[in-house]
């Protein structure tokens, strides 16, 4: 008899388990709360690492389809120091595939393909144990049964309380998130400035970030260490009022980089949290946990393909067909807790230099990263 499996979370890391299953011929649900892909905005750009990302979509039989659509360019990476003083500038070679970059909306429908998805699926709450499998609550008040749950509904997901009772706690680092449309016609300097692929500048405990993705639309993330309330006395609502604050906190910086604020579009608040670096459980027969609903970091491009690489991974192993599913699952979850540990140990201190007290900290960190570039 085949396993009632399904998916919480239509995610990078929730498609792909869904996408490697599909190619295994193994049926899964995918449950998702939004109404439809184009529900709301799917985010920014991606970098898809060979070892990782690009190793899932290997699995999922994507990898080719990913190379046509991925921007290695957008590897691209220049920093400057607070008066516009380019202090690094990383162009990739002709044949550099490290890490391309994919607008997580093409990545998205990529991983779509055939997939039958549930949208406006809302998940409320998972219950293992129950007689004829784990029981999963809906928003419209339904419910349904599965022998597998698995959880991929990303920072507040809420199928981790079936398996642990840790939720994510502030970094102190908060990150407002920009945008500029048409910036080849309409800003062509601050094309210019942000290149091909990225822009940093470092600051005292904060940093203004410009990523270019697909279509002329660039990305601007201004990040710095504030208490999680800081904006009490502010509308968020209101982009000039948010526009005035955060031009007053980078006062003093170049004017050209102040441009990326300056003609910004609306501006969406995402303070920072993570789980503890070490999140592990005692192991819950019929709901697993992946990507950030397991082990939310700080976003610094490990994230996404830890998702999707332990989502191809567990859909491999429910594939190989172990007559106990549970052991299929124990199995991944020791090899992703050990992986994730690592990588939460590196961004954990990665986002401690790169918003910190001493921008030279960001500086020696790209450095040891990407040592060409010196």
């Amino acid at each position: 008899m085949r396993h009632r499996i399904a998916v919480v979370g239509s995610g990078p890391g929730g498609l792909t388990f869904a996408r490697v299953l599909h190619r295994h011929g193994c049926p899964v649900t995918v449950l998702e709360r939004d109404p439809s892909p184009d529900a709301r905005p799917p985010g920014g750009t991606l970098d898809l690492h060979e070892g990782l990302g690009q190793l899932a979509l290997d699995k999922a039989g994507l990898l080719a389809d990913f190379q046509a659509l991925s921007r290695p360019e957008g590897q691209a990476m220049r920093i400057l120091d607070t008066d516009g003083t380019v202090l690094r500038d990383w162009r990739p070679g002709p044949d550099e595939r490290a890490n391309p970059e994919i607008d997580r909306g093409q990545l998205r429908d990529l991983l779509l393909g055939p997939l039958d998805v549930q949208w406006g699926r809302g998940v409320t709450r998972v219950v293992p144990g129950a007689r004829d499998g784990v029981r999963v609550h809906f928003a419209d008040g339904r419910q349904e049964t599965f022998d597998l749950v698995v959880g991929a509904d990303g920072a507040w997901s809420r199928t981790r309380p079936a398996v642990s009772p840790v939720t994510p706690h502030y970094t102190g680092v908060t990150s407002v998130e920009t945008s500029l449309d048409d910036v080849d016609t309409r800003h062509p300097d601050l094309a210019r400035l942000v290149g091909d692929g990225s822009v940093a500048v470092y600051g005292v405990s904060r940093k203004l970030v410009a990523q270019r993705n697909s279509g002329g639309h660039v990305k601007v993330y201004a990040q710095f260490r504030a208490p999680l309330d800081w904006h009490a006395n502010l509308d968020l609502a209101d982009a000039e009022a948010v526009r005035a604050s955060l031009l007053a906190l980078f006062d003093g910086w170049a004017a050209p980089v102040l441009d990326l604020l300056h003609h910004g579009t609306a501006f969406v608040h995402r303070p920072l949290h993570v789980l503890p670096v070490a999140h592990t459980w005692t192991h819950v027969p019929g709901v697993t946990l992946l990507g950030d609903a397991a082990h939310l970091m700080p976003p610094l491009g490990a994230g996404a393909n830890l998702a999707m690489l332990e989502g191809a991974e567990l859909a491999e192993s429910i594939a190989a067909g172990p007559e106990d599913l549970d052991e299929a699952v124990r199995a991944f979850e020791e090899r992703m807790w050990a992986r994730a540990g690592r990588w939460a140990e590196i961004t954990t201190a990665g986002l401690e230099r790169l918003v910190s007290q001493d921008p030279a900290e960001a500086l020696a960190l790209f450095d040891r990263v990407q040592p060409s570039a010196t």
